[in-house]
């Protein structure tokens, strides 16, 4: 199964589960608010999310006379991948670290921080741009939007159904309407991270293709994950929601390929890129 093929599965297993919860729990008057709530939540976030992202970070957007090696190298690459020009932002943070937002590759932007460019080569910049733009083009802020979204309103439905006392005449009974509000919120979270997960690795297969140097990318993925964890990031320390957004956890914890990972183990990340070039893994594949 393709990446694009499970991710779609994925999302109708959450779309299945967010239904089903919402009759299990709310009856048909539950079922309606929560839909329509999510409805109106995926229309706000569809048209401001890109803009909320950068502002959570303190994101600056740069031109070719500010930033005219970062802007040159992001349109010589969006040119290869016959893709529009992304606006270009720049982070002022010590962590190596990049990111993509934009409901579609018309509105789109990538933003990287005074830390990657800073720390990491010419080359494994590009690697990083062109991952990104990947995810542009795969249209994967828009999929994690509507993921994150539908979670959301999954769990808030379980707060309405604790709340208001579920639905009375659910089969489940108590006890299974009790541990439905429990678990749906879980189970939701769970496809959200997989299907997270599933993008990067496409998105590492595109972006190394975008360059066409895989060990560009993967040398750059060795060196963020190492200093991502020794390095501080105190926006997004404080917003921990839009970590899945990131090339690597930004976040202070231990990037494990569980249930609950927003991103695949770095290693397995790198030897997959390698296998692409052709080259020997090295000791951290």
């Amino acid at each position: 199964m393709t990446g694009m093929m499970r991710t779609f599965a994925l999302l109708a297993a959450l779309t299945a589960l967010f239904l089903v919860a919402g009759f299990m729990l709310g009856g048909e008057a539950g079922l309606i608010i929560a839909l329509a709530v999510a409805i109106g939540m995926n229309a706000f976030a569809y048209w401001n999310s890109d803009g909320l992202v950068l502002r959570m970070h303190n994101a600056r957007e740069v031109d070719a006379r500010t930033a005219p090696d970062l802007v040159g190298l992001v349109r010589q690459l969006a040119d290869r991948a016959g893709m529009p020009m992304p606006k270009v932002y720049v982070i002022d943070t010590a962590q190596p670290n990049a990111f993509a937002t934009g409901r579609n590759p018309q509105n789109a932007a990538v933003a990287a921080t005074t830390g990657l460019l800073r720390t990491l080569t010419p080359e494994e910049v590009a690697g990083v741009m062109a991952h990104e733009l990947a995810h542009v083009r795969n249209r994967d802020t828009l999929i994690m939007t509507i993921t994150a979204t539908l979670a959301g309103a999954l769990s808030m439905l379980a707060n309405f159904a604790l709340f208001f006392g579920g639905n009375r005449n659910s089969p489940l009974g108590l006890i299974g309407t009790i541990l439905m509000m429990v678990l749906a919120p879980l189970a939701a979270m769970m496809v959200q991270m997989a299907i997270s997960r599933s993008r990067e690795y496409e998105a590492d297969r595109i972006g190394a293709e975008i360059c066409g140097r895989p060990e560009w990318l993967a040398s750059a993925l060795r060196k963020i994950e190492g200093m991502a964890q020794r390095t501080d990031y105190v926006a997004a320390e404080r917003n921990p929601a839009t970590a899945h957004l990131f090339i690597i956890n930004p976040l202070h914890m231990q990037a494990v390929d569980s249930l609950f990972a927003t991103h695949p183990k770095t290693a397995e990340r790198v030897a997959r890129l390698m296998r692409m070039s052709g080259k020997p893994t090295g000791p951290w594949g």
